[in-house]
């Protein structure tokens, strides 16, 4: 190679590297752009004094319905279905489902009648025993009960059973928890009584304590003994329920951790039926549970024993620390109404309803309620005159009547109509009006900014139910509940206009679905929150907190948030909520303002963050915690938040508000200066 070849060579070989060098150094800028790039948006807070508003203490509560057996078979304990054996009608000989026998009928002849010493529900069971100890099985014959879908008991628990016995000689009755074929024992006492015993009808009770566990248990009564017994009331309770109140522990707990201001009871449809024979009646849900009659939800199709009747929707919203909003019934169903002109046994209705739960213990219906524990009165500030009605004929001419009297016997009452009034004014009096939404996940997204344009004047709104329904839900996707977490923060920005807001529905027993979907899923043993039941624990601490003013500059079409302050153990917080519905990441600068830097500055706390790999996850038994929120530390530098929200997901993030710490100037005895931290 001549000196020219290689003078050129190297010139090329020098070129190259340094070409390559440039396309590295590119690269590895693009590597740091993706790593660190410019905040897309801005969210700018004014946390200065007196600036934020006060946000309602009753804005987020819940709303209970006797839907999907969220009641029966759910938040009730009780074990036993139709217990009393009157869902099968009062036409004698009736179904007794889900009741069947143990043996066959050369062994035992089972039958109802018209014999119950309870004269709201006569139905009783009359149990033939054709055969003695030496003619019937080992185990004895007679009937079992499965529960709702098997009973979940639990090695060491006790349970009290309860039932009523009558009988033409006497009785050697076995009453057992046994596994879902019976063939396994996990507790067992026998009720042995004399015919002049039992010649009359007599409560029996014995306490079982499991020995062994079984979600898909049932419940048997057997005997060996030949003659005929009459059976009616049998009642299986757990001993350990939520404060001793009656309510399934976990499904409880699962409530009172979204810290809810207010409960919404009984429905709903459930208060409507389908017709007014099958409607809700809370007269005939009180006193002791022997003696309910129970009814058949003709809406969600099931029979109810109305064990959780009128004073335990009571008791279950002083347990949660909510207050309770009734919902009663105002002379219309879904499918017939009672006209105006005859609607005051209705009204009368409602009047001592209320007056079972405030009324003096001396006073009619108070006095009920003082029988049954409870001398002193609950606390009731809000009703509701019926349940999706407005518009039927006689609506208004009803809800006038009811209004008129329930104020002038109880001024302090806060009525809710059913009529919207969120985009013109309502024709009749009211303090609160319903509205309802259930709709498609891009669209309850965009209703972020449903009342920003709504009258200030009149009465307040109540959101009772709303929820992302349909395809875009499935039964109960991410999708979903980020579209409501955004309509939630558009709530929460127009509190000073609704003052109440609750999901719908809340409970679905995953045996019975009649409704997709809903908050929480449960069956006889094992629960889990969807995606909008987590979304709701976002927003436990907004109800009494101060909403601060905040602005979303950059684009932003896909993104909606909020800023709160709120005081925990003495200490101040603010509470930023994001939502970004968009399929990219979106860093978003955090900028307070209104802190004098020299007394006040915010600090990292905590960040949590809900989403997932698919916007339409889910969970379920198997992955219950599929979707759920997730918490991490929250770092700061110095003044400056700058964070990134996922693709389809929802995010908080807690900073602590601190005192400054100053360096001020002192003097030491040399007269030269030092400083210090204060």
């Amino acid at each position: 190679m001549d000196m020219e070849s290689w003078k050129l060579l190297r010139s090329v070989c020098v070129l190259s590297f340094l070409l390559g060098s440039c396309f590295v150094y590119q690269s590895l800028r693009v590597v740091d752009a993706q790593e660190d790039p410019k905040p897309a948006v801005t969210l700018q807070v004014d946390a200065s004094n007196g600036a934020g508003r006060p946000i309602p203490d009753t804005l987020f509560g819940i709303f209970f319905e006797e839907i999907n057996h969220a009641g029966a078979g759910g938040l009730w304990a009780e074990l036993v279905s139709n217990r009393g054996f009157e869902a099968g009608g009062q036409n004698t000989p009736s179904n007794i489902w889900p009741w069947s026998i143990v043996g066959d009928h050369s062994s035992i002849y089972v039958a109802t009648d018209r014999s119950s010493c309870f004269e709201r529900n006569k139905i009783a069971l009359r149990m033939d025993v054709l055969c003695d100890s030496k003619g019937c099985p080992s185990g004895g014959v007679g009937i079992y009960n499965p529960g709702y879908w098997g009973m979940n008991i639990e090695e060491g628990k006790k349970y009290k059973v309860a039932l009523y016995v009558r009988s033409t000689g006497d009785i050697d009755l076995s009453v057992s928890l046994t596994s879902s074929n019976g063939s396994l024992t996990l507790a067992s006492e026998n009720i042995i009584a004399s015919a002049s015993d039992v010649s009359k009808w007599i409560k029996k009770e014995v306490l079982l304590e499991a020995k062994g566990t079984d979600p898909s248990a049932r419940l048997q009564l057997t005997t060996t003994k030949k003659g005929s017994i009459w059976i009616d009331q049998v009642s299986a309770m757990p001993v350990d329920t939520y404060k001793g109140h009656g309510f399934r522990n976990d499904l409880f707990q699962m409530m009172v951790d979204i810290k809810p201001r207010f409960i919404r009871f009984p429905g709903g449809c459930f208060v409507e039926g389908e017709w007014l024979s099958n409607a809700f009646r809370w007269k005939e849900t009180v006193g002791p549970w022997e003696e309910r009659p129970g009814h058949f939800g003709d809406v969600w199709k099931y029979w109810t024993d109305d064990g959780l009747g009128h004073f335990e929707f009571f008791q279950m919203a002083e347990d949660i620390g909510a207050a309770p909003i009734w919902v009663f019934n105002n002379g219309i169903s879904h499918n017939d109404e009672v006209e105006t002109a005859s609607i005051m046994p209705f009204v009368q209705e409602a009047l001592d309803g209320i007056e079972f739960a405030r009324g003096d213990a001396n006073s009619t219906w108070g006095s009920v309620r003082a029988k049954m524990g409870r001398q002193e009165p609950f606390e009731l500030k809000y009703v509701a005159i019926g349940n999706e009605d407005c518009g039927k004929t006689y609506y208004r001419g009803n809800y006038i009547v009811f209004y008129n009297a329930i104020k002038k016997a109880y001024p302090d009452i806060k009525i809710i109509s059913n009529c919207d009034g969120s985009s013109h004014p309502l024709d009749h009096p009211a303090d609160y009006y319903d509205y309802h939404i259930y709709t498609s996940a891009s669209n309850l997204f965009s209703m972020y900014h449903q009342f920003d344009r709504t009258s200030r004047n009149g009465p307040k709104a109540f959101v009772s139910e709303y929820a992302v329904t349909g395809k875009d839900a499935g039964t109960g996707s991410l999708l979903a509940s980020l579209a409501e977490a955004a309509f939630l923060i558009g709530l929460e920005k127009n509190s000073d206009i609704v003052e109440m807001a609750s999901y719908a529905p809340l409970f679905v027993n995953t045996n019975d679905r009649r409704w997709n979907p809903d908050a929480i899923v449960f069956n006889s043993s094992h629960l889990y929150g969807t995606p909008s039941y987590w979304v709701q624990r976002f927003f436990a601490e907004s109800s009494g907190a101060t909403l601060l003013t905040s602005t979303l500059k950059g684009n932003s079409t896909s993104l909606v948030a909020s800023a709160i302050s709120w005081k925990n153990n003495g200490k101040d917080y603010i509470r930023i909520k994001a939502v970004n519905f968009g399929a990219n990441s979106v860093n978003m600068k955090v900028l307070v303002t209104g802190l004098d830097p020299n007394v006040m500055r915010v600090t990292g706390s905590k960040k949590t963050v809900l989403t997932s790999t698919n916007v339409m996850d889910e969970n379920s038994f198997s992955q219950p915690e599929k979707v759920v929120p997730h918490e991490s530390l929250l770092e700061m530098t110095e003044e400056d938040l700058t964070v990134v929200l996922p693709p389809h997901s929802f995010s908080s993030f807690d900073l602590l508000k601190e005192s400054a710490k100053i360096r001020m100037p002192i003097s030491d005895s040399s007269s030269h200066q030092k400083t210090t931290t204060v």
